[in-house]
């Protein structure tokens, strides 16, 4: 096995869930490179591919799918803070998901709804018809808490969408 190889192996089992731009610029290879690298050792089971929103994650054999989308899903700062929210606090409603981390009612709805997508939390409707959110798996999910933590890349993307919503939010008070 090449070294370049061995870096990509040793970086995907280090950080489960590193998706596939944040490896190419902490190996600081070539995006063909990197490529190239991945398919081999998917080829060769070493390494196992998640697309989860849109992008691929990478992960090593050790996780079942239901892992891999949670590992996938942390590396994403809003969900993590959602997941950690009810990790702390137990079921909670959208409405005060969205007081508590302090982001638009539509972020909280569309990170929501990925997440009950992925199995990691549901949603059931309490009193007054209010959608009360839950983990699915809380014990499992802070086990997962503990591997990943979010690229610099990654919570830049979150905060930029935090401040557009911010400002969207701002300008519909305006009105």
């Amino acid at each position: 096995m090449s070294s370049v190889r061995e870096r990509v192996r040793d970086h995907v089992h280090a950080n489960p869930g590193v998706h596939f731009n944040q490896l190419a610029r902490d190996l600081d290879i070539a995006t063909g490179q990197a490529q190239y690298h991945l398919r081999k050792l998917r080829r060769s089971g070493d390494v196992t591919a998640e697309e989860i929103r849109g992008r691929s994650h990478y992960f090593d054999d050790g996780y079942d799918a239901w892992e891999r989308r949670v590992l996938g899903l942390y590396r994403r700062e809003t969900a993590r803070e959602i997941i950690v929210t009810l990790l702390e606090d137990g079921p909670l409603s959208a409405g005060t998901l969205t007081d508590r981390l302090g982001v638009a009612r539509s972020t909280i709805s569309w990170q929501v709804s990925s997440l009950r997508d992925a199995g990691i939390v549901e949603q059931q409707y309490g009193e007054r018809g209010r959608a009360v959110v839950s983990l699915t798996r809380p014990d499992e999910t802070q086990r997962l808490l503990q591997e990943v933590t979010p690229s610099l890349s990654d919570r830049l993307v979150d905060r930029f969408t935090r401040l557009v919503d911010a400002s969207l939010a701002g300008s519909e008070e305006q009105r």
